[in-house]
């Protein structure tokens, strides 16, 4: 079963050929996804890369140097809908 990892502190610069290549040094890549911002369209410094054995990946690349940024490497945590409230309720 394949894995996630969150990829911290990426450069802007970044793109998902160049973090699928870096990765790929450690493991199979299944998927990248690098995350923008909703409103300008510009990277936000941060993805998911899923490999279907993270290990080697995650104790290689956490601190890694690329683009003169550290990145941070740990496994991804399920976004919990508790968490995820939004609006729309009412205030008292």
């Amino acid at each position: 079963m394949a894995q996630k990892l969150y990829v911290g502190n990426l450069p802007f610069s970044a793109n998902e050929d160049e973090v699928r290549e870096l990765f790929s040094k450690h493991g199979t890549v299944v998927s990248v996804n690098l995350i923008n911002d909703r409103e300008t369209g510009r990277p936000r410094g941060f993805g998911f890369v899923e490999m279907e054995d993270h290990t080697a990946a995650m104790s290689a690349l956490d601190g890694y140097e690329m683009g003169g940024r550290n990145l941070r490497v740990n496994v991804a945590e399920e976004k919990s809908r508790d968490n995820n409230r939004g609006g729309g309720g009412s205030w008292r």
